[in-house]
């Protein structure tokens, strides 16, 4: 695995590099604050400290220690180990910790102690129940599993900012999205990690195993296959087929922006949009803001500007989408169509703009640098020279997490049965999201609200059964 430490934390300790430790310390005045006093002069962070025994001795505490990388980590361990009058007793990485046996489990709904329990779960009773959904299918979103289930499905080909690492690596992002949906949405969802990167083999796999499921949640699949597989699962299937890479972020994208423009004064359809990264998010990101009435949109990649004529590095998609963006067909680097521009959205790499290029930007600039794990730029580089600035990191004001759509997304697509999620659905998600914000609290530090607000899954999930049901996907409108 890549390790990002370096570039990632600028300095910033963080739970993702958590540690556990319990010390024995000898009961002698002072002791402990040492302990302490090293862990800040290392720049670590203590997180949690818990009492475990004390006696006239020794007292044992266990320490929860944020650190800036495994590294870091590695060496507070190496010299606890070794510090005076205190004996390690233990330690642990707390995220490899929390993975261990996996994040998943599968919990029955019945009980089952009876001989009667067991006639009705399963046979003889359950040939009843399925001799009913063979009479008629739609009594398989009643009866089973299916009317709250999705399935996330991935082939493991461009994870997080990890790349293409495969399906087994790829497994416990997966399980981290089946927690999301549950904690936030209460939707129950399966990972599949397929051991195939071939379109034709995806699209197959998945169509076979779409009964079972409610809706299908594709994750990080790479561009430009990521396309056609989600076209070709919409045409083909009659559930819900959501690729969250693209949509989720660009969702939260068109939130965020819809509140930014409120502090700036500016409206979706007089500015200009500068997209850079033109792969599966800054596709979607596009396409969004074009449905939402963004008129101005101009799209790069590694090449540069995206324009009508050009020829290196194309692909169908990007050329379909010279039709309707860069109306001025401009050409050129990032930082010639950065000039003058409202808004930057950044889906592409780290050190993708520079500070000079945010000053080229017209007044009140909007910076959306979104890559991850370390963005376009970072937000302490220019605080005074940009209106308002979101990232894709919690240790950041602003985060972009599509944590925010998808769990609501779906609770609202499987609320109604719906057969498809279309765009009005997802531009839906978007509004539900910024007006979770009342204006009266808007600021450029708070334009995207908190994963952690209880209510945001279920506004999400209000406003897309209504979008649903006016777009005619919805097979249960009571």
């Amino acid at each position: 695995m890549t390790d990002y430490s370096a570039e990632l934390q600028q300095g910033i300790p963080t739970a993702g590099y958590s540690i556990t430790v319990r010390l024995r310390i000898e009961n002698i005045p002072g002791r402990f604050a040492k302990i302490v006093q090293y862990l800040g002069d290392a720049e670590s962070s203590l997180s949690d400290v818990n009492l475990v025994y004390s006696d006239f001795n020794y007292i044992i505490r266990d320490l929860t220690i944020n650190c800036k990388s495994e590294e870091q980590g590695r060496e507070i361990v190496e010299k606890l180990s070794h510090f005076e009058r205190v004996a390690l007793l233990q330690w642990s990485d707390d995220t490899f910790e929390i993975h261990k046996g996996g994040k998943l489990t599968i919990e029955s709904r019945v009980e089952l102690k009876t001989t009667a329990d067991l006639s009705r779960a399963y046979t003889p009773g359950v040939a009843r129940v399925c001799t009913a959904i063979a009479e008629d299918r739609d009594k398989v979103f009643t009866y089973t599993m299916k009317s709250n289930t999705v399935a996330v499905v991935t082939d493991g080909s461009a994870v997080l900012g990890l790349g293409n690492i495969g399906p087994e690596a790829a497994l416990p992002v997966m399980e981290g999205k089946a927690v999301l949906f549950k904690e936030f949405a209460g939707v129950d969802s399966i990972p599949i990690c397929l051991n195939t990167q071939d379109t034709e083999e995806i699209i197959t796999a998945v169509k076979n195993i779409a009964p079972t499921f409610g809706g299908i949640n594709l994750e990080d699949i790479g561009a430009p296959r990521c396309f056609e597989i989600e076209n070709r699962l919409r045409e083909e299937l009659d559930i819900p087929v959501f690729h969250d890479d693209q949509h989720g972020t660009a969702a939260v994208v068109l939130a965020g922006l819809i509140n930014a423009l409120k502090i700036c004064n500016k409206k979706l359809d007089e500015i200009k949009v500068v997209v850079n990264g033109f792969g599966a998010g800054g596709v979607a990101c596009t396409r969004m803001l074009l449905a939402a009435g963004v008129k101005n949109i101009v799209p790069c990649d590694s090449v540069g500007v995206v324009y009508r004529g050009r020829k290196e590095r194309m692909n169908p998609v990007k050329t379909e989408l010279t039709d309707v963006t860069n109306p001025d067909n401009e050409k050129g680097s990032v930082a010639d169509a950065m000039k003058g521009a409202d808004v930057f959205i950044g889906v592409s790499k780290p050190g993708g703009i520079t500070r000079e290029m945010v000053k080229t930007m017209s007044r009140d600039a909007i910076i959306f640098a979104l890559a991850n794990p370390v963005p376009e730029i970072l937000p302490g580089d220019i605080e005074d020279v940009a209106r308002v600035i979101a990232t894709g990191r919690s240790d950041y004001a602003n985060q972009v997490n599509n944590v925010l759509c998808f769990p609501g997304l779906f609770r609202g697509a499987l609320d109604v049965h719906a057969s498809d999620i279309t765009d009005n659905m997802k531009i839906a998600s978007a509004r539900a999201i910024a007006d979770a914000i009342d204006e009266s609290e808007l600021h450029e530090r708070y334009i995207i609200p908190s994963v952690f607000r209880g209510d945001i899954a279920g506004l999400v999930a209000e406003r897309v059964r209504d979008a649903a049901i006016a777009d005619g996907v919805a097979r249960k409108v009571d």
